[in-house]
């Protein structure tokens, strides 16, 4: 007699301990914004490794331990949320995050790095900046835009070269001016000037302007200011006074 009650005790316990854990919750996931359904978005059961993620329609379903298991919802770019399984059918509407994720930069010889990784001084601006206030000369455009960098405008009108210098002057015969490398590709930023003869007045030097002028700033996503000795080690001596790194538009998704 006593070995049936043992029995039946036991085969108690274990309906109890399996209709607990059959407690499906179903639902759905979407924007908060948009109404859109979101796939893949991790549900886990909270303090546990149970979990699912949502299909393509945004639908999920699993079985927790009863109606009050947390379920907290993630999804990159949104906001993580928590909800009781109360109800075995479950709505839930994740706002996105306006969190930025950890800027990237282009160094040196097209290498992307995260910012603050860096042990030198780095600064981008946008392509969308540069044509906020339309310049004659992309140099033109930097000026006042990054810390440490001197731009001296040309003083000939459109088409005169203008002149860069970042951190000051590091030479007294060599150019001052920084190395421009534009996708990966070194180019002449030299400022081009002759002397022609003119017969009253004798010679005179003429501006032929500068080579990073031939850049259209609407083709331009970024331009990234290389700082200091380390920050252009890679590209050689060229670079003892700075690098400008320019990455162009490109297609994308």
């Amino acid at each position: 007699m006593r070995s049936a009650f043992i029995l039946l005790c036991l085969c108690a316990g274990m309906l109890q301990m399996h209709a607990q854990s059959s407690y499906n919750v179903t639902g759905a996931v979407t924007d908060q914004n948009t109404k859109v359904p979101l796939a893949g978005v991790t549900v886990l059961e909270k303090g546990t490794t149970n979990g699912t993620q949502t299909n393509q329609q945004g639908n999920f379903s699993l079985s927790v331990k009863n109606s009050k298991s947390s379920l907290v919802f993630s999804f990159l770019g949104y906001v993580p949320q928590e909800s009781i399984a109360s109800n075995t059918e479950m709505t839930i509407a994740l706002l996105p995050s306006n969190t930025e994720l950890s800027e990237v930069v282009v160094t040196a010889l097209g290498i992307q790095r995260n910012k603050k990784e860096l042990g030198y001084s780095v600064q981008t601006v946008s392509g969308k900046a540069l044509t906020e206030v339309r310049q004659t000369n992309l140099v033109n455009s930097l000026s006042g835009r990054v810390a440490g960098v001197q731009v001296t405008n040309g003083s000939s009108g459109v088409g005169s070269a203008s002149r860069i210098v970042i951190r000051g002057e590091n030479s007294l015969t060599g150019n001052n001016q920084p190395l421009f490398v534009v996708d990966g590709v070194p180019i002449s930023n030299t400022i081009l000037t002759n002397n022609t003869e003119n017969n009253e007045e004798g010679f005179q030097e003429v501006d032929y302007g500068n080579g990073a002028a031939d850049l259209n700033p609407d083709d331009i996503a970024s331009v990234t200011i290389l700082k200091g000795g380390s920050a252009a080690a890679l590209y050689g001596s060229r670079a003892a006074s700075g690098v400008v790194v320019i990455t162009t538009k490109n297609g994308s998704e």
